[in-house]
């Protein structure tokens, strides 16, 4: 009796270590409604902006700098390509924080705290760093590099904020960067490669963190 007691003592300080440590209380509910989001985002992209909808807009050209871009014909790409993704990314943040802030109150757990706050900080950088290239790319005309730039600073930051939660953000994050270098190959396919990583791998992620610690811990 007294052994399974300095276990269950052992059990608990580690759980406050963990919670003191780590950003426990992302949902995985929320990886699949981004990943959901991601994809309805991406079909409508399809079908509203000219260069994926008709083949006929497409023309690869290579400028005098030597970057591949995509040239087109019509001046609605810029602002639908702009609504389309800062709807994407303000749902997901939205239902991110409503879902994680849902999980912590029923752990009894407060959201913000200094593993939360340590989570943000180090995937900030990354975020910002790849916000302000993407609207380079934008101002310049690169639109072929644009969903792998994306990919790419997205995965930077996972992987970066990682060691501040649960070790599979790190992965997910390794798996947006690999996608993301893929795609620099296939500038013309960039919107699939988008659709992929923050759709299908966002909603794989999502079911696995879901089953492995939310269900686990509302059994609980």
């Amino acid at each position: 009796m007294k052994d399974k007691d300095v276990l269950d003592e052992i059990s608990s300080i580690k759980n406050i270590m963990e919670r003191s440590i780590r950003f426990i209380s992302l949902s995985g509910l929320s990886g699949v409604m981004a990943g959901i989001y991601a994809l309805i985002g991406s079909g409508l992209a399809y079908r509203l902006i000219p260069i994926y909808s008709n083949q006929s807009f497409y023309e690869v050209f290579v400028n005098h700098n030597d970057h591949i871009g995509i040239a087109y014909d019509g001046p609605d790409f810029f602002t639908t390509f702009i609504v389309l993704g800062l709807s994407v990314l303000l749902l997901s943040i939205a239902t991110g924080v409503w879902l994680t802030i849902r999980k912590a109150r029923r752990k009894g757990q407060n959201v913000w705290n200094q593993s939360s706050r340590a989570f943000l900080k180090k995937g900030a950088l990354p975020l910002l760093a790849g916000g302000c290239f993407i609207l380079i790319l934008l101002s310049q005309g690169y639109y072929g590099i644009i969903a792998p730039a994306s990919l790419i600073f997205y995965g930077l930051a996972l992987a970066a904020a990682s060691q501040y939660t649960y070790g599979d953000v790190k992965w997910l994050g390794l798996c947006e960067i690999a996608l993301g270098l893929i795609a620099m190959l296939f500038p013309l396919y960039g919107l699939l490669f988008w659709a992929f990583g923050f759709g299908v791998l966002h909603i794989l992620y999502g079911t696995i963190m879901y089953f492995k610690y939310d269900r686990e811990n509302s059994a609980h």
